[in-house]
């Protein structure tokens, strides 16, 4: 370790950054984009869909690596590693890529964001809990909602100076790097202390909790599906209601905005009302809004569901990764990436399904429909509570 080991709140700080990063810009900044995108390259919605879930299969077998890698004495280098190839992987949407450059840019995207958000993510809440400050990981989460503002704040000032699709991509790879370089030296200050890295879904310390722990990784991957047809749609469902060209920008600046705060504000209803309640209601709030944004023709109710959406998939995300991570007890970060890999299975099929079903039926009412059915499914099988596992800080 360089230096001296970071305060918490510089760690979290970092987190967020990092967040800001791999998965605000690099994972996020393709659904603002993508109108352009297709519109320049003559792209059809069946292949956006399927360029967005090339991403979701490298994040799927990102979640899957980062699971392994999460146990190594090495897993500062591969988070470098993830980080430095998030940052290449936005920079290079400079370029004129072919639809097939396209499915392998956003595949490599989808493998550094995963690790990139497990490994640092394990890094640092192992650190604020070891310094008895838990809550400051709720500080790190928000790095998503801020870079997705961030980014439609870029984006917008490259159009007003009459940036092509390419030149607003570098300028957020340029904004990302920026991001990383702040970071890693706080998160490369941190102390590597390795967990055994069993398999997660092994070392339950009862059949209660190996149980609970299943039923809310079910409930991840259907929450994988349930928000990413409108995450990666909802500026183009903006587009095919005719709206004015600002409501495309609003509509991905709400679910940013709202997406930014959430994660306190869950982590505090929590506590007063109980995770798994909480989380239900939430699956429930996303399925109205997922509902909302697709299927009708008002401005607003567009409006309302990106709201909905924002509000929720991060403060979701945020909580059951904690509840997989008591559950899990000794092989906690090696459940961040079987709870990573079931969301991404989920986000992977997400966009090819809603992509076909669109073209389709000539809107996103029918995805948007199976999306929000699937939120409700995910809703009822979460576990009621979860059992922490012998060796659960």
């Amino acid at each position: 370790m360089k230096g001296p080991a970071p305060s918490p709140l510089a760690a979290a700080l970092a987190g967020g950054l990092l967040l800001v990063s791999t998965m605000g810009i690099g994972r996020f900044a393709y659904t603002p984009l993508l109108p352009r995108l297709r519109d320049t390259l003559g792209w059809t919605l069946a292949q956006a869909g399927d360029v967005a879930s090339a991403n979701f299969v490298g994040y799927l077998l990102g979640a899957l690596l980062a699971g392994r890698l999460a146990g190594r004495p090495t897993r500062a280098g591969w988070l470098f590693l993830a980080m430095l190839l998030s940052v290449l992987s936005t920079l290079a949407g400079l370029l004129h890529w072919s639809y097939e450059g396209w499915l392998a840019l956003r595949f490599v995207a989808g493998v550094a964001s995963a690790v990139g958000m497990v490994i640092g993510l394990a890094l640092v809440i192992d650190y604020v809990t070891r310094a008895g400050r838990p809550g400051l990981s709720s500080v790190a989460f928000p790095g998503v909602g801020v870079g997705i503002v961030l980014s439609v704040i870029l984006i917008e000032i490259a159009k007003a100076g009459g940036a092509s699709v390419a030149g607003q991509w570098a300028g957020l790879g340029i904004c990302a790097g920026v991001c990383s370089a702040v970071a890693l030296p706080i998160l490369a200050r941190l102390p590597n202390l390795v967990p055994s890295a069993v398999p997660a879904l092994a070392t339950a310390s009862s059949t209660d909790s190996s149980g609970e722990l299943r039923r809310l990784i079910a409930a991840y991957a259907l929450l994988g599906f349930g928000y990413v047809v409108t995450a990666t749609f909802i500026v183009a469902m903006a587009r095919q209601q005719n709206s004015a060209p600002f409501i495309e920008v609003l509509c991905w600046l709400v679910v940013g905005a709202t997406a930014a705060p959430s994660v306190p504000v869950g982590r505090w209803l929590a506590q007063r009302y109980g995770s798994m309640r909480v989380m239900r209601g939430a699956f429930c709030l996303e399925a109205i809004g997922v509902l909302l944004a697709g299927s009708s023709h008002s401005t607003g109710l567009l409006l309302l569901g990106g709201a909905c959406l924002g509000a929720t998939f991060l403060s979701i995300t945020a909580l059951g990764l904690t509840a997989a991570r008591n559950a899990a007890g000794p092989a906690a970060d090696a459940a961040m990436g079987w709870m990573t890999a079931a969301f991404g299975s989920g986000q992977l099929l997400g966009p090819f399904v809603a992509g076909r079903l669109a073209q389709w039926s000539g809107g996103f009412a029918l995805p948007s429909a199976l999306a929000a059915g699937l939120l409700l499914v995910g809703a009822v099988i979460l576990p009621r509570h979860t059992t922490p596992a012998a060796g659960t800080a």
